[in-house]
């Protein structure tokens, strides 16, 4: 089965301080990497490589930001196919938004999997509370508690922000017992400097919780908006000290409508040097007719199907092409390129190839994707197709980004 995008009602908010989305994003994804083996009881995994969501605005004045539904449905054979329920609706200082994954049943009507409520408030000019529910569904089809996340931030004066995260399970009892602790403390230490300090604690033998990663980052803008970066990730080495596991470290610059990135990422070997593992480099640009290209090289030393020489070769190109037509069709189109298998040498391939689009509609919004993949036979086949559909053509939004081939 497919995964399904959750990105909206998991991503959490952050500071935005000097380079902070991004490095955000990285940091979040190797805690999340580090804790998967707990997180696996929640059916779905929480990375969707290509994001598509649409919103339906139910407000009387059409505002879609304070009201909406959504209705996604993935087919791709009768097995795999899948519909998504999505809900966003704000009252005062309160934000609640659902998300429901059915998959069709074997008498080829959909049936509840997961369900996924976000509630978000604001409880002061400093301070936000998130809680995230996550149910599955028991033996019996009942809707059942499978996880929460509690999340409480404060955002102090002078851009610092105290971020403190929990995840907890429930036992065999029914009752939430504590799995995860992620403390984050981001301090601005002046106009260009921001550095922030990240703590994950997971059950320990001797009971409770222990800390068991640390990651330092610093981001720092330099001149013609070059922002540089580097984030250092320590691990316990068994005898009470901290030993550099990886680092991180990226240099962003912006040129115009368009900007480049380049990230290098050092691990320590067998032997206990760092050395470099991968590489990418991203470019990003619009063309005078608007559209927008955005092109992903990824180097690494890890060849799939090959053994490797501990040089960096190119194993990854996606490139992404947004272009809106005379008649104001939308298409966004995604397509990865990777070398054939068991064969490093070799020039690379179209393996996936995305077509996102969205027609204009005057009495409503509607948007397809179809993805196509390389088979044995080297031919590209359509593996699954998603439909979206809103009462509101404003409210539809194509965000594609480069990642994992689809599952």
């Amino acid at each position: 089965m497919r995964p399904t995008n959750i990105s909206e009602l998991d991503e959490y908010g952050r500071s935005t301080g000097v380079g902070h989305q991004s490095s955000t994003r990285s940091r979040t994804s190797r805690i999340a990497r580090l804790s998967q083996i707990i997180l696996l009881g929640i059916g779905i995994y929480f990375c969707s490589s290509l994001a598509l969501w649409a919103q339906t605005s139910d407000s009387p004045t059409g505002d879609a930001a304070n009201s909406w539904t959504a209705t996604t449905e993935s087919q791709s054979g009768d097995v795999n196919s899948t519909r998504t329920i999505e809900s966003h609706t704000q009252s005062g200082n309160r934000t609640l938004d659902k998300q429901s994954l059915q998959l069709r049943g074997s008498d080829r009507q959909f049936e509840p999997y997961q369900d996924i409520e976000k509630e978000t408030v604001q409880l002061d000019a400093i301070s936000v509370r998130t809680i995230t529910r996550t149910f599955g569904r028991d033996t019996n089809g009942a809707k059942t508690l499978i996880q929460v996340t509690e999340e409480e931030k404060h955002t102090l004066p002078g851009g610092d922000s105290h971020v403190v995260r929990t995840i907890s399970n429930p036992d065999g009892n029914g009752k939430l017992q504590l799995i995860q602790r992620q403390i984050e403390e981001t301090k601005r230490t002046s106009e260009n400097l921001e550095e922030t300090k990240t703590t994950m604690m997971l059950p320990s033998a001797n009971g409770g919780l222990a800390p068991a990663m640390k990651v330092q980052e610093r981001r720092q803008r330099d001149a013609n908006e070059t922002v540089e970066s580097q984030e250092t990730t320590l691990l316990p080495d068994g005898a009470g000290n901290w030993q550099v596991s990886e680092i991180r470290q990226a240099t962003t610059r912006q040129e115009g409508k368009g900007g480049s990135t380049e990230e290098r990422i050092s691990r320590r070997d067998s032997e206990g040097k760092l050395r470099e593992v991968s590489r990418t480099v991203s470019n990003e640009s619009e063309s005078a007719s608007g559209e927008k290209r955005d092109t992903v090289e990824t180097y690494s030393v890890d060849l799939p199907g090959s053994v490797g020489d501990d040089s960096l070769h190119l194993v990854e190109r996606a490139i992404t092409a947004q272009r809106t037509s005379s008649t104001g069709q939308q298409t966004t189109e995604l397509q990865v390129e990777r070398p054939v298998p068991g064969d490093p040498g070799s020039s690379l391939q179209v393996t996936i190839l995305t077509t996102d689009t969205v027609p204009p509609d005057p009495s409503g919004g509607r948007a397809t994707r179809t993805v196509q993949e390389r088979d044995a036979n080297g031919t590209l086949g359509v593996v699954f197709v998603d439909t979206t559909k809103s009462d509101n053509i404003h409210a539809i939004q194509v965000q594609i980004a480069p990642s994992e081939k689809p599952k």
